[in-house]
């Protein structure tokens, strides 16, 4: 099984009218790939790769940096928004039963302009605008979503009115996978433990490294490699919920690169989750299962990767 690829130049994000025809076409690719795999490359999306590069390239010079110099700005550093900031090394474990994560990351949760960032100014600027781009194809992907379920678009769109604020918790978040000394690495330890996402969608934006893989349904692990112009796209833990497991939330992790490969790895991920407040209840009208509030099952999920705290 391969992930497949769909053209979404039909409602880039330079398109401001699409035709019915068109969203009916993205519709129904989408829902396919939704529904059998739960991962989906987006390509001519009107994010270019030099966008996507200047990401990386502002992060990558925060990362280099001593440890020390990156301490005030430490996640949970930004009052009303506990998930802003730097991550180091090893504090995650999305796989709760393994040891942390080999990776570190600079999450932007938070567009408030009273808020510290690093320097130099370039990187809030960057940061803050590419956020922007990934939010509005993040809405423009849920109106095509939601039509091929027969839904108004408002049904998603209503609960992701406050992007960007204390009041939702999506967040872009720019990773970076430093090398890896065999001779240290810890039993079981991976780059990235085996995880779903917690939101909507998240869109992610790759180096070209490889070692990402998706736990198919068949249960074999596939391959998910960076293929340059496109955005990988995946289903999480609240669409499953709230589509009544029509779309699937995909178990996912990254490798460890071979022992031998001093190699770095980058990746850009766009998480989008519901605002805080926002009931997820089933649009299905059944009761498969129980509404949660968007907020409340964020936390729930961040006691798991943190430890409780």
């Amino acid at each position: 099984m391969n992930i497949p690829v769909v053209d979404f130049s039909p409602y880039n994000l330079r398109e401001n009218n699409v035709s019915d025809e068109h969203i009916v076409d993205l519709g129904r690719q989408l829902k396919s790939s939704f529904t059998e795999v739960g991962f989906v490359y987006l390509k001519n999306t009107g994010i270019t790769q030099e966008e996507v590069q200047h990401v990386m390239d502002i992060s990558k010079t925060f990362f280099l940096q001593p440890d020390e110099m990156k301490l005030s700005f430490s996640r949970k550093s930004v009052a009303n928004n506990p998930n802003h900031g730097w991550v180091s090394l090893e504090t995650e474990r999305l796989n709760p039963s393994r040891p942390g994560d080999l990776k570190e990351s600079f999450n932007t949760s938070s567009l408030r302009t009273d808020i510290k960032w690093p320097s130099p100014p370039a990187f809030r600027d960057i940061q803050t605008a590419f956020f922007l781009r990934c939010q509005e194809l993040s809405l423009r992907v849920l109106r095509v979503m939601a039509h091929s379920l027969g839904l108004k678009p408002q049904v998603f769109l209503d609960a992701h009115r406050y992007i960007g604020s204390d009041e939702n918790g999506t967040t872009l978040r720019t990773l970076y996978y430093p090398p890896v000394n065999s001779a240290l690495v810890k039993e079981g330890q991976l780059r990235c433990g085996e995880h779903s996402d917690y939101g909507s969608i998240t869109l992610v934006f790759q180096s070209h490294e490889g070692g990402l893989q998706v736990l198919s349904p068949s249960g074999n692990y596939i391959s998910a490699p960076s293929i340059p112009g496109t955005v990988l796209i995946n289903i999480a833990d609240l669409m499953q919920r709230w589509t009544s497991d029509c779309f699937i939330s995909a178990v996912h992790r990254v490798l460890l690169p071979p022992a031998g490969d001093s190699s770095t790895r980058q990746c850009v991920a766009f998480f989008l989750q519901p605002d805080d407040e926002a009931l997820i209840t089933c649009c299905d009208g059944s009761k498969k299962y129980p509404p949660i509030k968007s907020g409340a099952y964020l936390m729930e999920r961040f006691n798991d990767t943190y430890g409780r705290q």
